[in-house]
């Protein structure tokens, strides 16, 4: 069974029914017995980041999550669900993330006629092999809404970057944790694909 973290926010039904379409089962929950007996668990997220921070701390959620990610179970982040794992945002901040990932979330400043949030598909670039990326061919094209980006302290954990104005980490790997910031549930086919990896994924 796959857990799909419910904290008052996010995008859970696309999310759950993306899971569904490619035969996962899947709990959409806030229940920290059923996150700990799940296989694998997905943080989603849209909003903003204190927000979103706080209603994790408000649901006791951060010490599910930690527990999760060290028991080595498939964790796998979307969009703020990415943003959550790292020290700080400064989205109407500074805010504290979960600090799982090292580094901060910063805000685009780009240049005309480029606009801010950054939303429709872009191209993903891989930077190394990753297990969620299997059968998916490099530099389609992905999903994004999004205001801020991830920009980690260790740059050999990005999976994948993405150029809008500049080049930014769309995606990390480290262990048994993948987090993106495209959306794969809205990403059609390729989402799909990736929803299904995840799915076989051992961790």
């Amino acid at each position: 069974m796959i857990a799909i973290i419910d904290y008052g926010m996010g995008n859970l039904r696309s999310v759950s029914k993306a899971f569904e379409a490619v035969g996962h089962q899947v709990v959409v929950t806030h229940n920290a017995k059923v996150i700990g007996n799940a296989s694998h668990v997905v943080l989603p997220g849209v909003g903003a980041f204190g927000d979103c921070m706080a209603n994790v701390e408000q649901y006791g959620l951060v010490e599910p999550i930690r527990a999760t990610i060290q028991s080595g179970k498939p964790f796998l982040g979307i969009c703020l669900g990415l943003q959550l794992l790292f020290t700080e945002s400064e989205e109407f901040g500074p805010h504290k993330g979960l600090d799982i990932i090292s580094g901060k979330v910063r805000r685009f400043v780009t240049s005309s006629p480029l606009k801010v949030p950054h939303i429709g598909w872009n191209q993903v670039h891989r930077q190394r092999a990753c297990p969620l990326l299997d059968g998916i061919a490099d530099e389609v094209e992905w999903y994004f809404v999004h205001s801020y980006f991830v920009d980690p302290s260790d740059q050999h954990v990005a999976a994948t970057t993405t150029t809008y104005g500049i080049p930014f980490v769309s995606s990390v790997w480290k262990d048994n944790i993948v987090a993106c910031q495209f959306h794969p549930e809205k990403s059609q086919a390729v989402g799909l694909q990736l929803i299904k990896n995840f799915g076989a994924w051992k961790g």
